[in-house]
């Protein structure tokens, strides 16, 4: 009986701990958004670059890697090459699904932005302890590997860089 008390605790944590998680996610997509703004960006265009500047990558990874469609992916990629900030390059693997590769203008434009988040969040420092900050994140990565062995290897998450696959 205890047992059960302590799952139904557990399960209620979780349930306001997705709450928070997606009103957090809700909140940093509207400062990613202005942050991108400020440089002729749009938070999908960012994303995007940013995940193609890690490695050349095809549309359908990049879209896993950011948990969107590819359809999505794809028209963001569209339009970023569309301003000359990134290129489908040959993929020696597949044929039929080209390799995303950021420009040198494409790169300017992700330094400036990635410089601009910077600031934004050396301006959240303050109240936000660095070693908090350490454990929240090292406390996503455990749900996140909880939650991708609950999901099976099928259809799973791309790591992020500094995870292991």
């Amino acid at each position: 009986m205890k047992g059960a008390r302590e799952e139904d605790r557990v399960s209620d944590e979780m349930a306001l701990l997705v709450a928070d998680v997606f009103e957090a996610a809700g909140a940093l997509r509207r400062l990613g958004e202005r942050t991108a703004q400020a440089e002729g960006l749009t938070q999908a265009r960012w994303q995007v670059l940013s995940v193609a500047s890690d490695a050349p990558m095809t549309v359908p990874r990049a879209a896993r890697r950011l948990g969107v469609s590819r359809q999505n992916v794809q028209r963001v990629a569209n339009d970023l090459a569309d301003l000359g900030h990134l290129t489908f390059e040959p993929n020696p693997d597949h044929r039929g699904s080209p390799l995303l590769v950021p420009t040198s203008e494409g790169r300017r434009a992700l330094s400036r932005v990635t410089e601009r988040a910077t600031a934004v969040h050396r301006a959240l420092a303050p109240a936000l302890p660095a070693s908090a900050v350490a454990e929240t994140r090292a406390f996503l990565r455990r749900l996140l590997a909880e939650l991708d062995r609950q999901e099976g290897a099928e259809g799973g998450r791309v790591p992020h860089r500094g995870e292991s696959s």
